[in-house]
């Protein structure tokens, strides 16, 4: 019992079916496993362990009938305290303003709750979600469980450390520049960015997407058959389309995939993750596929528009708040908006046309490959005290240049475990496809995760170690 934590949900679906094991069970498992760890990481927000055992014995009362209803009844989820659920406030990292419960369940939401998956809990973001942090002036310090004093990244932070820690199989993020990638490299597990549309998300954004955290590429592929069903609350939706997600195979061989070991600007890549995305795409070549070295595709003023363009958003929505409201948010995110109220107009349309500059240049690239594989992150790991890996908001977005082109260009996104550093973290591996090719980087995942065949190695709960 002590392991029924490191089920998979494919492991947990079939187990049910077997009924070799209930939702129930599994439910009193995960909450012992919990209560091990959220002390010490801090990854939830509104968990109710008395409600999410009610709806694991409903569950359970289904299966023993032989009446699951959806395709992942029972099987435990989170989902990002951005992601609107009825009843529920989302408190965007700050808990400010009038704090209204959401009055319907956004479209991730709504569609995993259609197949009847348990809601564990909401999971942690960093203020309105634009840092790459655990750190939040409402929830807190969510903390990476490989290493409590390193940061699981963000603003899907406490999706990253509960699906690294646990907290049940699935988990979902939200994305618009790395958001769900990052966390998922720095923690150690699966995350998928799709293309923008594919999932509908509400509110909807530039470059914003919702993506499944987990623990293996056949669990993100699952996940998807349940996000990607079209919902019209979102204006960029793409047209339904019928895809196997959970059909993975995939003959490498005439497959031209480009490695883009630099960034263009940023911070310097760490020599162990630059190792490690070599030995992946010589894990796909050894395969069949074909290997094209790649320049950057992202410039030192793209990335500097952009953020331009961020620090006015952001400095517009800290103008909705009270002085004494303002005063509540990190100090790391109004030094950083302080000047977008001094940004010019032209200044602020040319950082957004920077979005259309990395769109332009990011889909060129598919004339002549298939796929990228590229590093996720520049940096092993950093403290879990910093608001991001410089910790400097004068250098807010140094470490999202290998990820935030592919939220500008829309292309489909994943990233996987390839390894560990010498000090035992995770080293994140990123596959990218062209627009619309969702089904394409999910199969090139499952590829990589099988032939490079790690350990089965997770993280134990302080009280154990």
């Amino acid at each position: 019992m002590s392991e029924l934590h490191h089920m998979t949900a494919t492991e947990l679906l079939a187990a049910y079916r077997r009924k070799t094991l209930s939702p129930l069970d599994h439910a009193d498992e995960l909450i012992r496993h919990v209560e091990q760890w959220e002390g010490s990481l801090n990854a939830l927000y509104v968990y109710d362990p008395d409600t999410f055992r009610q709806a694991a014995r409903e569950s359970s009362e289904r299966w023993a009938r032989g009446e699951p209803q959806g395709s992942l009844d029972g099987v435990p989820v989170t989902l990002k305290e951005l992601i609107a659920t009825r009843g529920v406030p989302v408190p965007h990292g700050t808990g400010l303003g009038e704090q209204s419960p959401a009055t319907d369940d956004a479209p991730p939401a709504a569609r995993v709750f259609e197949d009847n998956a348990l809601l564990l809990a909401k999971t942690t973001c960093p203020d309105f979600g634009m840092l790459s942090s655990g750190r939040s002036s409402f929830h807190g310090t969510t903390r990476n469980p490989w290493r409590l004093d390193c940061n699981p990244g963000g603003s899907s932070s406490g999706a990253g450390a509960a699906a690294a820690a646990g907290y049940g199989p699935l988990h979902v993020g939200t994305d618009i520049g790395g958001s769900v990638r990052l966390p998922a490299a720095w923690c150690g597990v699966v995350g998928f960015k799709p293309t923008q549309g594919r999932i509908p998300i509400d509110p909807y954004y530039l470059g914003r997407c919702a993506g499944p955290m987990t623990r293996s590429v056949d669990d993100t592929a699952l996940l998807m058959t349940s996000l990607a069903r079209t919902d019209r609350r979102d204006a960029t939706r793409l047209p339904p389309e019928r895809i196997d997600w959970t059909d993975l195979d995939i003959d490498l061989r005439g497959q031209r995939i480009g490695v883009m070991l630099e960034a263009g600007c940023g911070l310097p890549l760490d020599d162990e993750i630059g190792q490690a995305v070599q030995h992946a795409a010589a894990t796909l070549e050894a395969a069949g596929a074909t290997l094209v070295p790649l320049a950057p595709v992202l410039t030192r003023q793209m990335l500097d528009g952009l953020d331009s363009f961020w620090r006015v958003r952001q400095w517009n929505a800290l103008q909705a708040l009270t002085p004494a409201e303002r005063e509540r948010v990190l100090p790391a995110i109004l030094a950083w908006a302080d000047n977008g109220g001094r940004i010019s107009g032209s200044e602020a349309v040319h950082g957004f046309e920077q979005t259309l500059a990395m769109r332009r240049a990011t889909e060129g690239l598919f004339d002549d490959i298939d796929a990228v594989v590229s590093p996720t992150t520049p940096n092993v790991a950093f403290s879990a005290d910093w608001v991001s890996p410089t910790d400097d908001p004068r250098q807010p977005f140094e470490h999202i240049a290998y990820t935030v082109p592919w939220n500008m260009g829309e292309q489909p996104a994943l990233t996987l475990n390839a390894g560990f550093s010498r000090d035992g973290m995770p080293l994140g591996v990123q596959l990218i496809g062209p627009r619309f090719d969702d089904h394409l980087v999910l199969k090139l995942g499952k590829a990589l995760e099988t032939r490079l065949a790690l350990e089965p190695r997770w993280p134990s709960p302080p009280s154990a170690r």
